[in-house]
């Protein structure tokens, strides 16, 4: 059971001058201590709903173009049919041959159509496919790890003014403090025993996620905090060092759900969540704008499988097929290559 501060019996005494200074600076430590539980509450909760905004958007966008998914995915594979069809029934010189495998690679490395691992062979090794000097090509030849690297990067992690191990060693002591005193085996009635064990669940969950803060929420809730004597120099002494290193690692805490919230909003599907709420301030609708633009990279698409189809029926010569489409000429290369992730921000511009 929770327990109470036993009324102190030194209440008339005067208190040391030393007794005042360690009062003080423990009130400073503990008024510090409720701001950084209150920030770290926030920044949690702001974390949570920006992820549950993010998976909610990723699910209405992904029902509203999901017809134009489909349709992409058949032209994806038409494309691959066509190169199938191109290389088993025409012949080709070597460096020709060479020039037209790496169109085939490049709209697959651009994201134009996807990746195919267990397909076509190619005569020459992948790597060397874009070293001639003849290669005609003006297909893009951006790679698709760096077609990922914008959103990727990964911020170098904070310095932190504890170490780990201090971190991870407070948490246990306070999980242990909390599991010996709330473990359902120490009590006998049933409904205490139900109580005790729906906080045990939300002490493991916290524990298991290395949540100091809200352990520490735990045990205040519950008041079964350390009792100390407010007139003791030696309790108020080992208890300004304890809250002192609980907001040291609270403060990392506090940092940590900073940089993830950063990492989150620069994904891709961050970024549009993100941008979105600035569209929506201005009153445009960026969802729409967004199937939109799923429908023109279909029209691209369209056009780039006619133009391979014209290639494989000998419609258009092997100089013109090299050149690369013209609907490719008049697009930006970036919106291109990332059309899906840009899109908002190109337009806020």
């Amino acid at each position: 059971m929770p327990r109470k501060t036993p009324p102190s019996s030194h209440s008339t005494v005067t208190t040391p001058l030393a007794l005042s200074q360690l009062h003080i600076r423990l009130q400073f430590l503990e008024k510090e201590h409720q701001s950084l539980l209150k920030q770290i509450k926030r920044k949690r909760t702001e974390l949570n709903n920006f992820i549950e905004q993010t998976r909610i958007f990723a699910t209405e966008i992904f029902h509203k173009a999901s017809p134009s998914f489909q349709k992409m995915a058949e032209l994806d594979q038409d494309i691959h049919a066509l190169f199938d069809e191109i290389f088993t029934t025409r012949k080709f010189g070597k460096q020709t041959l060479k020039n037209i495998e790496a169109v085939y690679l490049q709209l697959q490395l651009t994201g134009i159509i996807s990746l195919k691992p267990n397909g076509k062979q190619f005569s020459t090794e992948p790597d060397e496919l874009f070293d001639s000097p003849d290669t005609e090509s003006d297909f893009s030849r951006e790679t698709a790890e760096s077609r990922y690297q914008h959103w990727q990067a990964q911020e170098s992690v904070e310095s932190q003014s504890v170490t780990r191990t201090e971190s991870k060693r407070k948490i246990r002591e306070t999980f242990l403090r909390l599991a010996e005193i709330f473990h359902p085996d120490k009590v006998k009635d049933s409904q205490t025993q139900t109580d005790y064990t729906e906080i045990m669940k939300s002490i493991n969950q916290a524990y298991q996620e290395a949540d100091l803060a809200r352990l520490l929420e735990i045990e205040r809730l519950h008041q079964v905090g350390e009792v100390i004597d407010n007139n003791s120099e030696d309790d108020l002494t080992r208890k300004c060092q304890t809250i002192e290193q609980q907001n040291q690692i609270l403060l990392t805490q506090y940092e940590n759900l900073k940089r993830e919230l950063r990492l989150a909003k620069k994904t891709p599907e961050g970024t549009m969540v993100s941008d979105s709420r600035k569209a929506a301030k201005k009153g445009i609708d960026s969802m729409a704008i967004m199937v939109e633009t799923i429908e023109n990279q279909i029209n691209v698409v369209s056009q780039i499988r006619d133009f391979v189809k014209d290639f494989r029926e000998q419609k258009i010569t092997i100089k013109e097929f090299l050149g690369g489409p013209p609907t490719l000429h008049s697009l930006d290369e970036e919106i291109m290559s990332d059309i899906l992730e840009q899109m908002l921000s190109e337009l806020m511009r």
